[in-house]
């Protein structure tokens, strides 16, 4: 039962009336969502360091090398940005503590209440459902909280994983743009993936998130 998963943190307090249950909202079965803090300085500097080639291409594209004392910059200006028009960015950490990936929020459009978002999982830890925890925390924040209606992701051609990540949580395909990223000498398409409000109620019903 979900009040059962320790990692979530959960306590119960007893009440005049009844029980209420505390959790860590940003706590999964898997994984937890944190903020970006200064001494993440180094784990991005690792994985800007170390990632191959494909890793790369996935998430954006291959950059310039990057020194430590720009990441430190980078990681600094995150950790003190406050959040802006709902646009944020969390590190994903493991039952153990450790950062694995991160996840992002843009094009926030409070008006129409539309959004996306970008994830990265480091390639070790790929195929453990870590991502999908993550997916799921922020489109519960989204729908739930902050009353958005729709988000869509926008993936690159290859990237097959993603693809059936999407798929997998629920997401409709919702067409292609064709040539729209250039890498590794090739155009490749982005395929669209949308999900509304109403369809992830629908297949994630309250009491089960």
């Amino acid at each position: 039962m979900y009040c059962e998963q320790i990692f979530n943190k959960i306590n119960i307090i007893t009440k005049k009336g009844g029980i209420a249950l505390e959790y860590n909202f940003w706590s999964g079965e898997k994984i937890r969502l944190r903020a970006v803090e200064l001494n993440d300085a180094g784990t991005f500097f690792k994985w800007s360091s170390d990632y191959d080639n494909e890793s790369d291409r996935f998430c954006d594209e291959i950059h310039f090398p990057i020194s430590y004392d720009s990441m430190m910059a980078r990681v600094e200006a995150m950790s003190k940005r406050e959040p802006s028009n709902d646009e944020f960015m969390w590190i994903i950490e493991n039952k153990e503590g450790s950062a694995i990936g991160c996840i992002n929020t843009f094009d926030c459009n409070k008006k129409v209440g539309t959004f996306k978002y970008g994830l990265g999982i480091i390639r070790e830890q790929w195929g453990n459902g870590y991502a999908k925890d993550a997916i799921k925390i922020v489109l519960k924040y989204y729908f739930r909280e902050l009353r958005y209606q729709k988000v869509t992701v926008y993936i690159y051609s290859f990237n097959e994983r993603s693809i059936k990540l999407h798929e997998s949580l629920g997401f409709q395909n919702e067409g292609r743009i064709r040539r729209a990223i250039f890498t590794n000498g090739n155009y490749y398409d982005e395929v669209l993936y949308g999900m509304t409000c109403e369809e992830f109620d629908n297949i994630y019903k309250k009491d089960e998130l």
